[in-house]
């Protein structure tokens, strides 16, 4: 289980003011690559909210299964069969976000080739250090995908033992304490994931200043980020991040 959403990479919506004759730079070309980066995780950006609302449905269906005796077998199959349904469809969104986020590196990486031919040496350590911050937010993302297939492997191997009638307590409470393990790794890689991505936001940032882009930033973008859902997936809302991760955190503490 997620157990609360990913933070996208910030769009820096912005009026660039290019050179007059001779074509773009190599800051101006940097910034076409990172902002076309951004565009290509909006994919990602977009699995947020159905993947939450799925681990949602199918804590509800924990729920009436845990709350149904052995004598209520017919119902408990078939509850199972949909958390069942429900833990392919998170799954299949998985996929979907990490094509998305593969898809942003391939176009990151031009920029790489381009920071030699940058005009400052403060550019060139800023346009580094971008470098180097976005390749560990997508070493983090990796390792967050691994620890979300394994639970969803967990959550499945959970919802096929439900459909044996010979399913003993001992072997049930295995198995809960396996992915109470696994939600307590995703929960850290969320949060290592979501820590480097506002590093890399914050960096973006200070590369485009360093860079000395005439560059006059609209923050309102931002601000339309941050009200379009109460817990968007935008570098402003990433305080109340953590405090979503705890409370569900304990919530399923408690249920599983």
């Amino acid at each position: 289980m997620r157990l609360g959403k990913l933070i996208s990479v910030l769009v820096l919506s912005a009026v660039l003011l290019t050179a007059c004759n001779n074509g773009p730079s190599a800051a101006e070309q940097m910034y076409d690559h990172l902002e076309q980066a951004v565009t290509l995780e909006d994919t990602f950006k977009d699995q947020q909210d159905p993947l939450v609302q799925l681990e949602q449905q199918e804590t509800e269906l924990y729920n009436e299964i845990i709350n149904l005796g052995m004598k209520e077998f017919e119902e408990i199959e078939k509850l199972s069969q949909e958390a069942l349904e429900i833990v392919k469809k998170r799954q299949e969104k998985l996929e979907v976000e990490k094509e998305s986020i593969e898809s942003a590196k391939e176009e990151f990486d031009n920029v790489k080739p381009l920071i030699e031919d940058l005009e400052s040496d403060e550019a060139k350590e800023k346009a580094n250090e971008l470098v180097e911050a976005f390749n560990k937010r997508f070493d983090a993302y990796q390792e967050l995908y691994k620890a979300y297939e394994k639970s969803n492997e967990l959550d499945k191997e959970l919802y096929n033992m439900f459909q044996d009638q010979e399913l003993t307590q001992e072997k049930l409470e295995e198995q809960v304490d396996k992915i109470n393990k696994s939600y307590e790794t995703v929960i850290e890689k969320n949060e290592s994931f979501n820590k480097l991505t506002k590093e890399y936001n914050d960096l973006k940032r200070e590369f485009y200043e360093a860079a000395e882009l005439n560059i006059d930033f609209d923050d309102s973008s931002e601000e339309d980020q941050t009200n379009s859902s109460d817990n968007s997936s935008s570098e402003e809302d990433g305080s109340s991040e953590t405090n979503e991760d705890q409370s569900e955190e304990d919530q399923n503490n408690d249920e599983k």
